[in-house]
């Protein structure tokens, strides 16, 4: 598990072509700069880590494009000491992105392979999330709620009603919605019914799924 001169160069390189994408938070370009992306892919992909494409993972998920991490980070406004919920743990490297930008991170995986495979790496690369653990996206992490910041990191048919829920009042939820490709979306809670909806263009996730657990 190596981490070269070469390897940070080409991080050099990722976080510069992100923002000449329109990546405008030094923080979360930064936070590309710091995290080994070849250490969260098979090793078969090492030499094209730092290229802005997914690669394929276990379970049939995807590690998500760089640009798009960058750009749900960056629409989800991270500050020190959020507490910010993960759907969809993947790879681990979102998670990390948060980690380094002092986020308070409870992440949910609910393919158990992969939940195995993460739960292991991300405490030997020096990240620690808050929680992480098995089960349903779908369903959050009520015990632990309400979070100051929701990211899914999947494709979801519709915005679920139990994420709503657990968003503070002034707080951030972005999911990509839809079933074939995806819209970007964010909702800022303004109150306990009332919700703000914005959109940010097409993208596309695999599929969220339920019933897992």
């Amino acid at each position: 598990m190596k981490d070269t001169a070469k390897h940070q160069g080409l991080r050099n390189q990722l976080a510069d072509l992100l923002k000449s994408k329109g990546i405008s938070d030094d923080r979360v370009l930064e936070t590309i700069r710091r995290i080994p992306r070849h250490l969260f892919i098979d090793s078969s992909f090492e030499d094209f880590a730092y290229q802005d494409k997914a690669f394929p993972i276990l379970a049939g998920q995807t590690i998500s494009q760089p640009y798009t991490v960058a750009f749900q980070t960056q629409l989800l406004d991270v500050q020190p000491d959020d507490k910010i919920l993960e759907i969809g743990t993947g790879s681990g490297y979102q998670t990390a992105v948060l980690y380094l930008m002092k986020a308070k991170v409870y992440t949910i995986e609910r393919q158990l392979e992969l939940y195995k495979k993460t739960s292991k790496l991300l405490p030997q690369l020096g990240y620690r999330p808050k929680i992480m653990t098995y089960g349903d996206g779908y369903k959050g992490m009520p015990a632990d709620a309400p979070f100051d910041k929701i990211l899914v990191t999947a494709g979801a048919p519709e915005i679920p009603k139990a994420l709503m829920a657990q968003l503070k009042i002034g707080g951030k939820l972005v999911i990509p919605v839809g079933r074939e490709n995806q819209i970007m979306q964010m909702l800022i809670r303004k109150s306990a019914m009332e919700f703000e909806q914005h959109e940010y263009g097409d993208f596309k996730f695999v599929p969220m799924l339920e019933n897992k657990k």
